[in-house]
C-alpha cells in the first residue's frame, strides 16, 4: 500500500498581533466555508444546523481570545487548520465529530440531575455520601 504524504506547508510566524487577528478571521471564514461540506460527509442534518456549527466554531476561537502573543496565536491556528483539515479530509469518524463539536465539552451534564428523582431518601444520602 501506498501512502503519499501531503506537504503540511507552515505559514510564516505573524509579524504582529494586528496581522495574527486577520490570521484568526481568515481561518473562521475557512472553517465557516467548509461547513456544508461537513454536513454533507457526516451527515449532520439530523443532529445540528450549519447555524449551531458556526457558533460552536466562534465559541472554540472565543476560548482564546486573550492571547496576545502572535507565535501562540500562529500555534493556535496551525493545530485549528490541521484539525479543519482533518475533518475535512474525513480523518475522523461521525461520532468524534458529534461528540466534540456538536455535544461539546461539559457533554449531557445537564441531564445528571433527572437520574436521581425516582430514587429513595436512602439512595440520594448513599449516593451523595458516597461519590467522590
Amino acid at each position: 500500500m501506498a501512502f503519499t504524504m501531503r506537504a503540511v506547508k507552515v505559514p510564516p510566524n505573524s509579524a504582529s498581533l494586528e496581522e495574527a487577528r486577520h490570521r484568526v478571521f481568515d481561518f473562521f471564514k475557512q472553517a465557516c466555508r467548509s461547513i456544508p461540506t461537513v454536513m454533507e460527509i457526516y451527515n449532520l442534518d439530523d443532529v445540528v444546523t450549519p447555524s449551531q456549527l458556526r457558533s460552536t466554531i466562534a465559541k472554540e476561537i472565543r476560548k482564546s481570545q486573550n492571547i496576545t502573543n502572535p507565535k501562540v496565536i500562529d500555534m493556535l491556528l496551525f493545530k485549528g487548520t490541521e484539525e479543519l483539515n482533518n475533518i475535512v479530509e474525513h480523518a475522523k469518524q461521525r461520532h468524534h465529530v458529534i461528540g466534540q463539536y456538536v455535544i461539546g465539552q461539559e457533554g449531557l451534564v445537564h441531564e445528571l440531575g433527572s437520574k436521581d428523582q425516582g430514587s429513595s431518601d436512602f439512595l440520594k444520602k448513599f449516593y451523595s455520601s458516597n461519590y467522590f
